[in-house]
This record gives structure tokens, C-alpha cells and sequence, in this order.
């Protein structure tokens, strides 16, 4: 006999079922707060909270020794000293409102990145999870010096996490959004020539730091010294709030660069990229001792180190996975580095020949080589000159901003140094085109405990801004980039008058493609995507989006 169905009884289970559901989720969340929780270090010593910020000049500050300033260049310059959780606070205090700031950019750019209120919720704990385990990956000097730099954080983001969680965390952003996309937010170029292959036998390394989290977090720049109460004397470019390397060199003429590869997503947190980096700067004195730094730690991503050391007198890639290490030394007097492995151990691993089929690594990999072949012996201006090349292979127009270009019109920063001379370029916005402000590292180390503002740059050095500058193509591509923008603001554009700006640019009629076919004019659209098609394509995905597109296009019209 059948029973009757009963509403009620379907009502209760229904209830106790959508009950539990809430009680996994609220669970779930406890859980993730309380794994989240990255417990401050306690420094034995923070008698370094009560120093205070003096102002001798306008723009110009000091604490004890150490001090922060603009230059005239556009560049912040700061030199800090001391035991870890001190530098922390002194870095800190003296630039509190890059650190505000530069969060601000963050948050706000993550924010038009991800505009839903309800994802950033869900990223939030996303993130809390697989951070869960960051601060067991950690050494205790970089939390404390961590913790030092928080006390100067903003705190109107509570409401993602405390100071010290916030800062902590964004050292694991690089390597988050690299995991997360196997992501295009990084396609860094950097090679070394030394020996026969240099003008005067002295190595020369370049490198474009190719790293867009927005505008506005690329606008403070700091050309940071510092002089730590253990290891060596180092440089790094970086910004407000942040103590990891991408870019660096220390007293003993060992230079640092990083370069993404091809990685898959990680389940867990681990030592961030940019910290195993500072260790290396921190640390070695030479390329051995730089292996063995990174050997020690666990990552979660994969990555190329270029590191050169003048003691070696050449430069080697170390080339670290979160489950293997290896080593590519090219035994010549040059050295080239994309986003692909190229050591015995990485170069035909699954990833790596994925990478190899689908990026613009090795096109742009290949155009490097073109260019030091065709340059002669190396200069710091050559150096210079092919961080700046926006052409593709054999010269052809492949667009302005074009990923298989070397210079991709969106890089952080570019930097030259040369190990041995202790010297480094650093480039001016915009991006690599403004001048290269030269410094030297011996004399800049010189200035501890300066109380007087002054250029501290070696102007004698300085390299002019790129011509480009002052071309009327410049000024087509900053149209570009703004019409770029109103798109993804969702704002009217006129895309033949977009397409004008960078006729060049494959992505130029990808976007006016993508807008008139959500404005559902499909033969408009068809239009731009085959003639995208004809273009230099950056990737084997945006190639396939093209094909995609068109088959859409073709359908609907029919």
C-alpha cells in the first residue's frame, strides 16, 4: 500500500536538509578562519615601535640611520638597517603611505578584477585556505620582518584580515595569480652576456620585470637598500609594504631576476617565489650557494631564478617546480631566459613542452637571441636598447603590446646591472621607456645614517628616455590602452576608431570582435576576428578564442 505523501513531513526534510547545509557552510568558514590564522611572531625586542619619524626636508625622512626619499628621477629611494622585526618597522614608518597606498591600488584593482561582492567573499576564503600553511613556510626573520611593516598598515581592511595576515598574504600574490591562471599576468624576459660576447668582458645583466596588477600599483616604485643585521648588503626594486626580491643585487655582486613558468595549481601554500629570492640576495655569494637557498625551500609554483655572480664571472638559471630542482648553465658568455625551462632535468618535462606549444615564451625567446646576435658585443645602452624592442621576428610590426614582443608596453619595472662595477640601472615610467637611473651600490652604501636630501643616483650615467616617447605612436597606443579600459568598464566605444589606434595588434581587433558580437552585430564582428586571425597571435588559447568566435559568428549570420 502506498503512503500518503505528507507535505509536512517533506517541509521538515527539507528544512533540516537546507540546515545542515548552512551548518557545513558556517563550519567550513570556522575552519577557515582558524587555519587562516597566521599568529604574530613575538620579537624579544620591539623597543623600535617607539622610534619616531623625523622630517629634515620636505619629502625627506630619517630614523636613526637609516632614511626615504623622492627622487627627481620619479623613483622613492629608502635605505633601512638593522635586526629583522626593527627594519620592519623602520620600513614601515618611513614609507607609511606607500604601504597604504599601495594596498589601496591592490584592493581596488582586485576589486575591478573580481566586482561581485559575493566572489571576493568566496576568493577571501578561498585564499584562507590555501594559505592555511604560509607562515610554516616562513623563516622567523621574514615574519618579524613582516610583522615590523604591518604596524604601519592601514587598518580600514579588517574586514579581510588583520595587519600582519594582509601584508603576509600579499607576498604570496604573485605567486597565487600565477598558479590561478597558469596566468598571464607574467612574461618576464631577462639575459646576461659576459666574456668575448661584452664590449669590455664584464657581465652585463638585463631584465623586464612584465608584472601588471594595474596602473596605479606601478606608479610608486622604490629602489630599495638594505642592510641587514645578518648576511649582505642588497638592492631590490620593489614597493610600499613589501620585503620579497623580484629584482636585486648585493654587495658581493650576486644579482637575482625571477621568471614564471608554466605551473599547475597548487593545493597548498608554500615559501613564496619572491622570498626564496631575498634569501638568495640575503645569503649567497655566488651561484652554489644561491642553488642550495633554493633547494631548501618548498614553493608552489614553478620558477626560473637567473642568477649571476660575479665571483663565478657567469650567470646560470636555477629552475625550481614545487617537486623538482634543476640547473641550466650554458657554458658559453651568454645566458637567455623566457617563461620555459631549458635544464636538462625541466626542458621536457609535460608542463614545460605545453608551454613551449602554447605561450609566446619561445617566439620572444627567439627574437632575444636575434637581436644579441645582431647587436655585437654587448653594452649596458645595447642592454637597454633590447628591453625597449617592441618589434617581433626579423623586425616585423607585430603590434604595440604585443606578448611575444620583448618590450610589452606593461612592465613594472626593467633593470640592467652589472655584478662586477656593483652598478645598477633602474628604469623610469613610463614602464621601460623613461630614463635608466643609474646607482652604485658601494657609494649608495655609503650614505647610511645621510640627514641632508640629496640625489643619490650617478647622473654621469643616466640613460635617455626612449625616443618613442615623443612619436606620434605613443600617443596612438596610450588611446589605446584608455578606449582598452572603457571597455572593460563598460563603457560605448567607436571600434573602428580602435582598431586604428594599433592596427598592428591582434588583440586590437580581438576586443573590437568581442564588443560588436555582445552588441550582436556578428558580421561586424566576423570581420575583426579574420582579420585578427592574420595578425601575430600571442597564444595558442587567444587563437583558438579567434576560431571559436568565428564559428559563432558564422552560425548566427546564417
Amino acid at each position: 500500500m502506498r503512503k500518503k505523501f505528507s507535505w509536512k513531513k517533506f517541509g521538515k526534510r527539507t528544512l533540516y536538509a537546507f540546515l545542515g547545509f548552512v551548518g557545513l557552510i558556517i563550519i567550513g568558514m570556522v575552519y577557515l578562519y582558524i587555519v587562516a590564522i597566521d599568529y604574530p611572531p613575538e620579537p624579544k625586542d620591539q623597543s623600535s615601535l617607539n622610534l619616531i619619524r623625523q622630517q629634515p626636508s620636505k619629502g625627506f625622512y630619517t630614523i636613526n640611520n637609516s632614511w626615504f626619499r623622492k627622487s627627481k628621477s620619479g623613483l622613492f629611494e629608502m635605505y633601512v638597517e638593522g635586526k629583522p622585526f626593527e627594519r620592519g618597522v623602520i620600513n614601515g614608518k618611513l614609507s607609511q603611505e606607500l604601504v597604504v597606498a599601495q594596498e589601496d591600488h591592490f584592493v581596488e584593482q582586485i576589486s575591478r578584477i573580481v566586482p561581485s561582492n559575493f566572489y571576493r567573499h568566496f576568493l577571501k576564503y578561498f585564499i584562507a585556505w590555501f594559505n592555511r600553511n604560509l607562515d610554516k613556510n616562513i623563516t622567523e626573520e621574514y615574519k618579524e620582518e613582516i610583522y615590523g611593516i604591518s604596524k604601519s598598515a592601514s587598518d580600514k581592511y579588517q574586514y579581510i584580515g588583520s595587519n600582519y595576515q594582509r601584508i603576509l598574504n600579499y607576498h604570496a600574490a604573485h605567486d597565487i595569480g600565477h598558479a590561478l591562471q597558469s596566468m598571464a599576468l607574467v612574461g618576464c624576459t631577462s639575459f646576461g652576456t659576459w666574456g668575448v660576447k661584452s664590449e669590455d668582458s664584464t657581465m652585463i645583466i638585463g631584465r623586464n620585470f612584465d608584472f601588471y596588477v594595474g596602473d596605479k600599483f606601478a606608479q610608486d616604485k622604490m629602489v630599495a637598500f638594505f642592510n641587514p643585521s645578518d648576511g649582505y648588503k642588497f638592492m631590490t626594486v620593489t614597493w610600499g609594504g613589501f620585503i620579497g626580491a623580484v629584482s636585486g643585487m648585493n654587495e658581493k655582486g650576486v644579482s637575482v631576476t625571477i621568471n614564471a613558468d608554466k605551473t599547475n595549481i597548487p593545493t597548498g601554500a608554500a615559501t613564496p617565489v619572491s622570498l626564496v629570492a631575498r634569501e638568495i640576495l640575503q645569503y649567497a655569494k655566488n651561484t652554489q650557494e644561491a642553488y642550495a637557498i633554493a633547494k631548501k625551500r618548498k614553493m608552489f609554483v614553478s620558477e626560473a631564478f637567473l642568477v649571476a655572480s660575479a665571483a663565478d664571472n657567469k650567470a646560470v638559471v636555477i629552475e625550481k617546480t614545487p617537486d623538482t630542482l634543476d640547473m641550466y648553465d650554458p657554458h658559453q658568455d651568454y645566458i637567455l631566459c623566457a617563461n620555459h625551462f631549458q635544464s636538462k632535468g625541466l626542458s621536457q618535462s609535460k608542463e614545460n613542452k605545453v608551454q613551449m606549444a602554447e605561450s609566446a615564451s619561445p617566439y620572444r625567446y627567439n627574437r632575444l637571441m636575434e637581436l644579441l646576435n645582431a647587436n655585437g658585443k654587448n653594452t649596458v645602452q645595447k642592454t637597454i636598447a633590447i628591453l625597449r624592442d617592441q618589434k617581433g621576428l626579423h623586425g616585423q610590426n607585430i603590434g604595440m603590446g604585443n606578448e611575444k614582443a620583448i618590450n610589452q608596453l606593461m612592465s613594472h619595472h626593467s633593470i640592467v646591472f652589472e655584478p662586477k662595477k656593483l652598478l645598477v640601472w633602474v628604469s623610469t615610467s613610463p614602464w621601460q621607456l623613461g630614463e635608466y637611473v643609474a646607482y652604485d651600490l658601494k657609494k649608495v652604501f655609503g650614505l647610511r645614517g645621510m640627514k641632508q636630501d640629496q640625489e643619490i643616483n650617478e647622473e654621469k650615467l643616466t640613460v635617455p628616455a626612449d625616443t618613442f616617447l615623443s612619436t606620434a605612436q605613443y600617443l596612438h597606443f596610450v588611446n589605446f590602452r584608455k578606449m582598452r579600459q572603457r571597455v572593460l568598464d563598460g563603457e560605448t566605444i567607436n571600434t573602428d576608431s580602435l582598431v586604428a589606434t594599433n592596427p598592428q595588434y591582434y588583440f586590437a581587433y580581438v576586443i573590437a570582435g568581442d564588443y560588436t558580437f555582445k552588441q550582436k552585430d556578428y558580421k561586424k564582428a566576423l570581420g575583426y576576428y579574420q582579420s585578427a586571425l592574420t595578425k601575430v597571435i600571442a597564444t595558442k588559447k587567444e587563437e583558438e578564442h579567434i576560431k571559436i568566435q568565428i564559428k559563432k559568428c558564422t552560425e548566427k549570420i546564417k
